[in-house]
């Protein structure tokens, strides 16, 4: 199964990254930046959120029909000649259900972390959104994933990636996005993204995500 750092690296990541870039008026290697560290943080909540009954059948919904992958069968279509706005507003409702109150938080850590300003880095979380729950929902249909326990599973596979390694890295990102304990998950990952240099949580984020895109 691929993960996201399959498909951040794969020809259709280059695209999803370029188009994303256009039309943001980042430079490439901002947005990917971007891309790597909100995209285990989107899918860490949305494994999160899939840990109850109403969040896994409220996620499967979503999977079985607007967002069943069919954006990434016309990616050319979606960032040729500017995403349009119902993607925009999209994007918008699903940061707002997943990410909640802290959202601008996270949108804060991410800012500070990739150098591009809040309104940008907001910019490319309503294009990636929808995209991930595209993605998300090709991979059910592809491993024909029906209750809530394999959703969660089909989600910790995803962010572990294909490489082998996904059962360590997978259990470091869930431990990461609850990092006190409190239940508070998106507020630990807005300070682990900002203090990935820092020594309270031994790289944080940022370093856990070098890790799996690219680093060693």
């Amino acid at each position: 199964m691929e993960g996201l750092m399959d498909l951040l690296q794969s020809d259709m990541g280059k695209q999803i990254i370029n188009g994303v870039s256009s039309q943001t008026k980042a430079s490439q290697s901002q947005t990917q930046s971007v891309l790597s560290m909100a995209l285990p943080v989107l899918m860490g909540a949305m494994k999160r959120n899939a840990a109850s009954p109403e969040g896994a059948e409220g996620l499967m919904g979503a999977l079985s029909n607007k967002h069943d992958g069919s954006i990434l069968d016309n990616l050319g279509g979606l960032f040729g000649g500017g995403v349009d706005q119902s993607v925009m507003d999209d994007g918008a409702g699903i940061l707002g259900h997943v990410l909640g109150g802290s959202q601008q938080n996270v949108t804060s850590a991410l800012s500070s972390k990739s150098g591009l300003d809040s309104n940008t880095v907001g910019d490319i979380l309503k294009i990636a959104a929808p995209i991930l729950l595209g993605y998300l929902g090709k991979q059910q249909r592809q491993q024909n994933v029906q209750s809530s326990a394999g959703l969660g599973d089909l989600l910790g596979g995803l962010m572990g990636g294909g490489s082998g390694r996904q059962p360590k890295q997978q259990s470091m990102i869930e431990s990461l996005l609850d990092g006190d304990g409190d239940g508070s998950i998106l507020d630990d990952v807005a300070g682990m993204v900002l203090n990935s240099g820092g020594n309270k949580k031994k790289g944080g984020l940022g370093g856990l995500l070098g890790g799996l895109f690219g680093g060693r």
